[in-house]
């Protein structure tokens, strides 16, 4: 019995060391992609040339490479291969995406209500989409801290936050804030704020607040690591909400404003120039077109969508010409999903701006590098270049061809999408069923 006991557990270690092993082999990140068109965005494209992936990274770009053994080949002849897609606003993968029941809420986060088991990271993958920036909603003139993700399908939600990218906090203007179309209950007010001069002005007080806040804690450690405290020395009362504001105001968050018309993006302008806190991009953004110069002073990119306009009233004046006209007028724009469909085909929507007036080059970084600089994730992903992090996507046609589908997802050298493979599956699984 003993000796059964033993063998038992001994088959059972090699089964364990088996399939850790095979395990890491799967998730070692080696490839090695061959004789693909490479489109590089840093550079030319490159015909015919293959990608040596070691360790999830990068590690050269040529022709007849080769690889150490046990590195996965990927015959790519005939198929074009760009940086993974990377979205800059989205709201897949998360638990809810609104706190509406206030006008500010800086104080939620959505890296506390990550969804790993959103089949929409699955769809954004058979588009090549490999990193989202997944947002708090736009309930709210000063809502929540947002996150950025790779989209590491099967993984836990530890593992798909990426934590080298801007921390942001999500502002909203507009119709949404002042709940234009929400239907009042008898007895229940209207909610503060109703109008646009009332978020601008909400803006202002929560800041001032923050401010008020940031210079009590100041003082507090001035007073702290002086050479005779007082005795009687408290620290202020800890407040999340104007904690989160006065990270803002010290630099440590990124604002990203929800925004159309061109009047309320510059009122938000201001207010970033009186209180000294950093814009990262303006969504949406349709009137955009109109402010160029002060966007350009600001420093202040785009993240839109290539068109859809005139949905609502504040969008009545978008221009499908706006991504293409604000990218030729030198500001940094990407193109954005807002939707868990929607970001299967971005790079349709990408391939759109070329008709209204950029080369193909110019449209393939509205989705990675420009989406990547806009992250604070540049130096990591966005480009083919050697060193940087194999997230990649593998396409049957030129990315900005109407014909174009993507075949494979990869990221940090691990394939999370491989169509042939699913089709397979899938036919072998039917003529099992039908010889039953």
């Amino acid at each position: 019995m003993r000796n059964k006991l033993i063998k038992t557990l001994l088959i059972s270690s090699l089964l364990i060391f088996l399939i850790s092993s095979a395990t890491s082999l799967q998730a070692n990140g080696n490839l090695l992609i061959k004789k693909a068109t490479i489109l590089t965005v840093s550079g030319p494209a490159i015909p015919e040339a293959d990608v040596l992936v070691i360790d999830g990274l990068i590690k050269q770009i040529g022709q007849n490479l080769s690889a150490p053994p046990g590195t996965r080949i990927i015959e790519a002849s005939g198929k074009y291969l760009m940086p993974g897609i990377i979205d800059t606003h989205t709201h897949i993968a998360l638990h809810g995406t609104n706190e509406g029941t206030d006008a500010v809420t800086p104080e939620v986060n959505m890296a506390t209500v990550i969804n790993a088991d959103d089949t929409s990271i699955f769809t954004a993958l058979t588009g090549g989409v490999t990193m989202v920036h997944t947002m708090h909603g736009s309930a709210n003139v000063i809502g929540g801290q947002n996150v950025v993700l790779k989209l590491k399908w099967g993984k836990p939600s530890e593992e798909l936050v990426v934590k080298e990218a801007f921390p942001t906090l999500k502002f909203a203007l507009g119709e949404n804030v002042k709940q234009s179309n929400r239907t009042l209950l008898p007895g229940r007010p209207q909610r503060y704020p109703a109008t646009r001069m009332g978020a601008n002005a909400l803006i202002r007080r929560e800041l001032n607040r923050a401010k008020d806040y940031l210079d009590e804690w100041d003082r507090y450690e001035k007073l702290k690591k002086s050479k005779n405290p007082p005795a009687t020395l408290l620290p202020p009362r800890r407040d999340l909400r104007l904690e989160t504001l006065a990270d803002l105001l010290r630099g440590k968050l990124v604002a990203r404003c929800h925004a159309y018309v061109a009047t309320e993006m510059v009122e938000f302008l201001n207010l970033a120039k009186e209180f000294g806190f950093k814009i990262g991009a303006f969504e949406h953004a349709w009137e955009a077109y109109k402010i160029v110069d002060e966007l350009k002073a600001a420093g202040v990119g785009l993240s839109v969508f290539i068109d859809s306009w005139a949905y609502k009233m504040e969008a009545a004046e978008g221009i499908a010409y706006n991504a293409a006209y604000c990218t030729n007028q030198g500001l940094l724009v990407s193109i954005n999903s807002d939707s868990g469909e929607r970001i299967r085909r971005l790079f349709n929507e990408a391939g759109k701006a070329v008709k209204y007036g950029i080369t193909q080059d110019e449209a393939i970084k509205l989705i990675t590098i420009n989406a990547a600089k806009q992250l604070g994730v540049d130096h990591l992903v966005g480009s083919i270049e050697a060193g940087k992090q194999a997230d990649l996507a593998l396409f049957n046609n030129h990315p900005m061809s109407a014909y174009a589908r993507c075949d494979m997802t990869i990221i940090e050298g691990e394939v999370y999408f491989d169509r042939e493979k699913i089709l397979k599956e899938r036919q072998e699984a039917a003529a099992k069923k039908g010889g039953k």
